[in-house]
């Protein structure tokens, strides 16, 4: 089991793993984190925690987060040269912080076991604002001793955590939440385009639908939306569409709109939160 003097190590100290850095030593872990920036390394020592030039440089550390942002990148970290799998020591887990395919998490859970490790699927939701706060949403999939050590690891940063099941679970769990925010943030983009013809305020209408059925986190959080993941998100959804063969016409058209959605996000965007 985890407990405040285990190693723990962190590959991605960008703007959400800085948080997480900053709460694991707040809550007494000894943490060694791993960037390509070196600004994010500098940020990250002067949090206190110390610094590996590679991913093998983390091979005392019983607990890895990774935390890059594609799937080439987790394989990359984990099976490249200088990799996790061939430094970590036997009894080490892997917990992918990372949006990636359930394959991709899969494959690396039976390539860990073969070495005596073990992965824990963790991916998380909710944002920078609060990972700052230490209030992310952990969802995790992985055998029950796995995700117990994991949550005294991720309790350090995460306010919930939930377990849906096995590794790969947790990635499906992320991309169809994922899905959603994003049907419901191009609603927004639609929805506000419509009001502005009428000569609508926004921020009242906005008001008003906080108070009903049109309520969403989405339009809650508008000011943070960029899209910036989104089409990843949506590719996410529709591989696994495409390996169970279902049909999903709405997500087919929203991968296709999230495109636009983030040029339109970041020039012209409806004015749901700018008071008159």
């Amino acid at each position: 089991m985890a407990n405040a003097r285990e190693k723990v190590g962190i590959i991605g100290v960008g703007r959400m793993g800085l948080p997480m850095v900053k709460h694991m030593i707040a809550k007494g872990y000894d943490v060694t984190a791993v960037d390509a920036s070196a600004e994010n390394l500098g940020k990250a020592k002067a949090l206190g925690a110390s610094v590996a030039d590679s991913p093998e440089g983390l091979a005392g550390c019983g607990f890895v987060i990774l935390g890059v942002g594609y799937d080439e990148e987790v394989i990359e970290v984990t099976q490249g040269a200088r990799g996790l799998l061939a430094s970590l020591k036997p009894g080490s887990i892997i917990a992918v912080s990372s949006t990636v395919k359930p394959d991709t998490v899969k494959d690396l859970d039976a390539k860990a076991r073969a070495k005596g490790c073990d992965v824990l699927d963790a991916p998380i939701c909710r944002g920078r604002w609060f990972a700052d706060e230490g209030k992310l949403l952990a969802l995790f999939g992985g055998r029950d001793e796995v995700v117990a050590r994991g949550r005294e690891v991720y309790g350090t940063f995460s306010s919930d955590i939930a377990h849906l099941g096995e590794v790969g679970h947790g990635q499906v769990a992320k991309g169809l939440n994922n899905m959603l925010l994003w049907v419901t943030s191009i609603g927004l983009i639609e929805a506000g385009r419509v009001a502005e013809s009428q000569g609508m305020d926004l921020p009242k209408l906005r008001d008003a639908l906080m108070l009903s059925s049109g309520k969403s986190q989405a339009l809650e959080d508008w000011d943070q939306t960029t899209f910036t993941w989104a089409l990843k998100d949506m590719q996410i959804v529709s591989a696994i569409a495409d390996q169970a063969g279902l049909s999903l016409p709405l997500s087919g058209a929203v991968k296709e709109m999230v495109k636009e959605a983030r040029r339109v996000k970041a020039t012209n965007p409806p004015g749901w939160t700018k008071k008159a």
